[in-house]
């Protein structure tokens, strides 16, 4: 796409640097996942999963807050065991697309994050959070188990903390969120930008191959058993010392090794 930002009415996309950032626009829903919403999620990042100019993704939210959930509203309208149903199929889909994307994506959170919206936070592979940002996974508090939040959730923090996060829906503060495991790091509000470029930025520098073959078998490593994990670990280390990049890096390095 090339730099620049391109405008669809619930999500912005803007390119800059190799990291493309993906925002919610939805301010006055507080970027709820609307079925639409969902969908033009799922088509960035299917677009972004095939452009070598992207390294690194970011996802934020417009206005007061990150992502409050899924459409309550839209939701109710449609009361049916099918919708409900496509709908977090559909939710499932690309909290899964994600981690398969080969490009790491940052969550870029400030406001609230909650029910889907934190389980969004979780399936982000990192995320910096601005020191005002809230956490929950409440849909507990309208008689709702934040089921589907519950399987990235879970794969952050320890089965105790993220239990209890589901049954009692407590909010919880951005500095409990870093103690837990949930987000990287926490910055003032004001540095929350210039946090997630800096970190985008080393990101973007590093070789993509290495990027993308190491985050496949990161997280394929981890439903495998110890064994099967260092053997898939072993396959795929082998493959990127032969690539390119790992070969005039490692080359660049015991040359300057020589030199000293």
């Amino acid at each position: 796409m090339g730099e620049g930002i391109e405008r669809n009415t619930i999500l912005l996309r803007d390119d800059r640097d190799g990291v493309a950032t993906l925002t919610l626009n939805r301010p006055r829903q507080f970027n709820a996942l609307s079925q639409a919403m969902l969908d033009a999620l799922q088509c960035a990042v299917d677009a972004i999963a095939a452009d070598a100019s992207v390294r690194v993704v970011v996802l934020a939210g417009a206005g007061k807050a990150f992502c409050a959930g899924h459409d309550l509203k839209e939701m109710r309208a449609n009361p049916s065991h099918e919708f409900q149903q496509a709908l977090f199929r559909q939710c499932s889909r690309f909290m899964i697309a994600l981690s398969r994307l080969p490009q790491p994506v940052i969550a870029r959170v400030h406001g609230i994050a909650t029910a889907a919206g934190c389980q969004l936070v979780a399936a982000c592979d990192l995320a910096v959070a601005a020191d005002d940002a809230r956490f929950a996974v409440s849909g507990i508090n309208l008689g709702l188990f934040c089921a589907t939040p519950s399987v990235a959730l879970s794969r952050n923090v320890s089965r105790k903390q993220a239990f209890e996060m589901l049954v009692t829906g407590d909010t919880i503060d951005a500095q409990t969120a870093l103690q837990r495991g949930l987000v990287n790091r926490v910055v003032p509000a004001a540095d929350l930008d210039a946090e997630v470029t800096r970190l985008a930025g080393v990101i973007a520098v590093k070789s993509p191959a290495a990027i993308a073959a190491g985050k496949r078998l990161f997280y394929r490593q981890l439903e495998m058993g110890v064994e099967a994990a260092y053997q898939h670990a072993s396959q795929t280390m082998a493959c990127n010392m032969l690539e390119v990049d790992a070969c005039a890096g490692i080359d660049g390095f015991i040359s300057r090794k020589s030199a000293a």
